[in-house]
């Protein structure tokens, strides 16, 4: 059973009067109590999938020209925004990539925190306080009374994240969207956070999707990926199979890029080139100029998402090994 599905979402952006598409036809499901990864390199349109779904598109200069997100019986993109409001915070959260600036710097960590519960659950400021600083114990803060009165400048990178879920986990939320969650963290605190997540999923019997453009964070979290290009999914399998058999070069290229023991003392590897920006989309396969594997059609014609497997299941990528490629 599907927690979210979107189908069919387009989004574009007015930039210098002309009309660039940041996503074009991305359709995708969530499983209940089942983390989705969606991976892919900056500027791949993961962060601007997620804020659809949350709707905080900046319009202008965005723009959701088409498409769908049902939620609990609802398409996100067609309630009025007082039930919006509702769905945000308190059944969909999202934990944003960069705490330093997704918290406000005039405000306390615990203001901020009993902020949703004052506003979604009708608390008291001292029980929201007392259940701010339960959520931050829950979150592994060993020190839940000093980060409640003490402002974001004051704590480290990854003190602030732990706040940022406790005020996302705050509601109890159906579905939680982490996007690059570790970014700037050290290896360590990384872990540390992943596991706690992965934990905190199973305990709250949430969904979860967990946005990233490092494959090998997601090997571990996620059930399904998909893995996005130029504002496409280029392929989407359960993590097994994509980890086992990458039908797309992009997919392939990006699991070489993961770090590992065996090629200790060897130049790290890099895709050559970099993402087009929306304006610059080439004709053809959007990754064609960086691809090693680029045959002349795919310098002429956009393959469509097709399944991989043979056995099509769903239309929207859940279910099977789909893959958007001429070879």
């Amino acid at each position: 059973m599907a927690c979210l599905s979107c189908n069919d979402l387009r989004i574009s952006f007015r930039i210098r009067k002309k009309k660039a598409y940041a996503v074009r036809g991305v359709s995708f499901s969530v499983g209940d109590r089942a983390t989705l990864g969606i991976v892919g390199e900056s500027g791949c349109g993961k962060s601007v999938t997620a804020a659809a779904i949350m709707r905080l598109i900046p319009t202008p200069p965005g723009k959701i020209e088409s498409g769908s997100i049902r939620f609990e019986g609802n398409d996100l993109l067609t309630i009025p925004e007082k039930q919006m409001r509702a769905v945000r915070g308190r059944r969909i959260s999202m934990v944003f990539q960069d705490p330093m600036t997704s918290l406000n710097p005039v405000f306390t960590c615990g203001y901020q925190t009993a902020e949703p519960l004052i506003l979604h659950k009708g608390m008291d400021k001292r029980a929201a306080a007392e259940l701010s600083m339960e959520l931050y114990s829950e979150v592994g803060i060993a020190e839940p009374k000093r980060v409640f009165s003490s402002y974001p400048h004051n704590l480290s990178g990854g003190m602030r994240q732990r706040v940022m879920i406790a005020m996302a986990l705050s509601c109890s939320p159906k579905l939680l969207i982490a996007d690059e969650p570790t970014t700037a963290l050290d290896v360590t605190v990384q872990a540390k956070l992943l596991e706690l997540l992965k934990k905190l999923q199973n305990t709250k019997d949430m969904s979860m999707i967990l946005i990233t453009h490092n494959l090998g964070i997601v090997a571990g979290m996620a059930r399904d990926v998909i893995v996005m290009y130029a504002g496409e999914i280029v392929e989407s399998a359960p993590a097994t199979e994509l980890f086992a058999s990458p039908r797309h070069p992009y997919t392939e290229c990006l699991l070489k890029t993961i770090p590992s023991i065996e090629k200790r003392g060897e130049r790290l590897t890099v895709i050559p080139g970099t993402v087009p920006t929306p304006l610059e989309i080439p004709d053809g396969c959007p990754f064609h100029p960086r691809c090693p594997k680029a045959k002349d059609i795919c310098t002429k014609e956009n393959p469509i998402l097709r399944c991989a497997d043979g056995l099509n299941v769903g239309n929207d990528g859940s279910g099977g090994h789909y893959v958007r490629c001429h070879c």
